[in-house]
């Protein structure tokens, strides 16, 4: 992999902000289409294999994976706020706040990491495609804007990708989450199987499938590319997988762009602003600091992809000022920054399962179970209280039972004794595009590297609110219908940013006066500007979102590609 240093070439076909999920698909796209292309990552070089801690045991790693407290209060007194983020397996990934403040008017968690690769080392791996259900719903219900996309449009390059990325996962024939090109999906264990067989008794239109991640349960190298193996079932996940067993910029998309030989990576560059050109009506490149000398340079190419990351490429754009665009590059439509979305969870409930005591599992699988949403779908499940839906992210397991007091050769005979079933299951619901809530760039505050400090203004409100109560109540119900016990209800609200799925704020759209890209992601008043990572999302839906940053990518890509091809960019 050729890594650019301070005196190498200061010219490309393209620029690619960001090496995460979106920025490492971008690159791979644009290198086997033949252009020179430069990805730009602000922090340090990771190569696949660099992993701290993959191959560790619990009991190998200081404070047996805890973090002091000290530690924590003073490097992430944010990223932690949910208490289980930063361990000591992963905390090598994870940015400490002291050194990369931002500021807040409401909470925002924002959770974040600068490397090469960024969060698709330790991402959740969950691929669930939007449907027209979703694509639909701003114009049906005369919320914020329409997306300019139906699901006809992306849904071949929904094919084109996750048989690429290999998507394990179980057709069901869902309209509200389509079928994909699925290799065999991680079982269900016999408590989840339970629970979904009774649930389907009870709540036929409640369906426990298993997740659907990006984990490889078959490998074929002539289609995983890269630095790919099979999954090995360590349920190490986050750590960085030194088999390529789930799919990251590391093991996929980076290595197949290196071989075109027409890849750069320039860590340790932090982009501080696009430039444009007047005459042009163009982007011509862009000013970096090199996070590590801090000199400042411009670099020029034909084509830009913003993909650092919804807060991050949408601060690089607000930042990009000029006479043409002084609120933001692109940014007639004042919408730049708005439309603040994630989704949000700290609802659900779990219980104990009391049968199948005689039944065991071996190996960690990378996944439990997912139940798609299944209100608001239709006439039948449509609700009066509040607008679109919510899905649930869970699992079963036998539960460690260490008495206290007792030692020795007793202790040895009770932890090989396997406890009763535990049955959990998170809810995770869609958050409306309110304009109100953004992030913007306090002008008058700046960092360390001289760029003014973001600042988060986004919360959940009243849809929100009632969406949870009947989120949770949905939980309690399906844990009844497979008679669990002693039954635990939640219904604690994560801030904004928590769900690490933040998007919305570099919206698509028809109409320049009221979003920044158009259907492909092409920005409305920048033609050679096109923005593909969260920040260009018109509505959040209740899915995961990487699969689906990922076919926009793609398309994008091949979109750009024919317009350079036919000479009008």
């Amino acid at each position: 992999m050729n890594t650019m240093n301070q005196s190498s070439r200061s010219e490309f076909d393209a620029i690619v902000i960001g090496s995460g999920i979106s920025g490492g698909y971008a690159a791979m796209e644009l290198c086997k289409k033949g252009y020179k292309t430069l990805v730009l990552e602000r922090g340090r070089m990771v190569r696949h294999g660099e992993y701290p801690g993959a191959d560790k045991d619990i009991w190998d790693l200081p404070y047996q994976n805890r973090v002091p407290r000290d530690e924590i209060d003073k490097h992430y007194y944010k990223q932690n706020r949910l208490s289980w983020w930063v361990r000591q397996d992963n905390k090598h990934w994870v940015n400490k706040d002291d050194e990369y403040p931002y500021d807040e008017d409401t909470r925002f968690d924002w959770i974040r990491g600068h490397h090469v690769g960024g969060r698709s080392i330790m991402w959740g791996r969950h691929c669930y495609r939007l449907s027209d259900i979703d694509f639909e719903a701003n114009k049906k219900e005369g919320i914020a804007i329409d997306w300019p996309i139906r699901y006809a449009d992306i849904a071949p390059w929904y094919d084109y990708v996750e048989t690429f990325v290999g998507i394990s996962g179980q057709a069901e024939g869902l309209k509200q989450v389509p079928d994909g090109k699925f290799l065999k999906p991680f079982p269900l264990n016999c408590a989840e199987q339970h629970l979904r067989e009774s649930v389907a008794r009870k709540y036929p239109e409640r369906v426990v499938t298993p997740g659907r991640v990006a984990n490889l349960t078959e490998y074929d190298p002539e289609i995983h590319k890269g630095h790919r193996g099979q999954c090995l079932a360590r349920d190490r996940c986050w750590r960085g997988c030194p088999y390529g067993a789930y799919f990251s910029s590391q093991s996929a998309t980076l290595p197949v762009a290196e071989e075109t030989g027409n890849l750069t990576i320039r860590p340790h560059s932090i982009v501080k602003e696009i430039l444009y050109d007047t005459d042009s009506g163009r982007a011509s490149g862009v000013h970096l600091i090199d996070a590590e000398t801090r000199e400042e340079t411009e670099i020029t190419a034909r084509i830009i992809f913003c993909n650092a990351g919804t807060v991050g490429t949408t601060a690089i754009l607000l930042n990009s000022r000029s006479e043409s665009f002084p609120h933001g590059l692109g940014n007639k439509s004042g919408e730049l920054g708005h439309n603040m979305m994630d989704h949000h969870y700290g609802m659900g409930a779990s219980g104990i399962l009391p049968r199948l005591e005689d039944s065991y599992y071996s190996g960690r699988k990378p996944v439990g179970f997912y139940i798609p949403r299944f209100t608001n779908i239709d006439g039948e499940s449509q609700r009066d209280d509040y607008l679109r839906g919510f899905g649930y992210q869970g699992s079963a397991h036998r539960i460690d039972h260490f008495p206290e007091g007792v030692i020795g050769e007793d202790l040895k005979d009770i932890v090989f004794q396997p406890g009763a079933w535990h049955i959990g299951m998170t809810c995770f619901g869609e958050l409306l595009p309110y304009h109100e809530n953004r992030m913007y760039l306090n002008f008058n505050k700046t960092d360390q590297y001289g760029i003014p400090v973001i600042t988060f203004d986004a919360r959940l409100r009243e849809n929100e609110e009632k969406l949870r109560e009947h989120g949770v109540q949905c939980a309690v119900e399906m844990l009844e219908a497979a008679g669990c016990i002693d039954i635990v209800a939640t219904n604690e609200a994560t801030a904004v940013g928590a769900a690490i799925h933040e998007m919305g704020t570099a919206r698509m759209g028809h109409n320049p006066e009221t979003s920044v890209l158009n259907r492909w992601n092409q920005m409305h008043e920048v033609p050679n500007v096109f923005v593909t990572d969260g920040s260009c999302m018109t509505s959040a839906g209740t899915q995961n979102p990487s699969i689906t940053y990922m076919a926009i990518t793609a398309r994008a890509v091949d979109y750009a590609h024919s317009r350079l091809s036919d000479g009008e960019l």
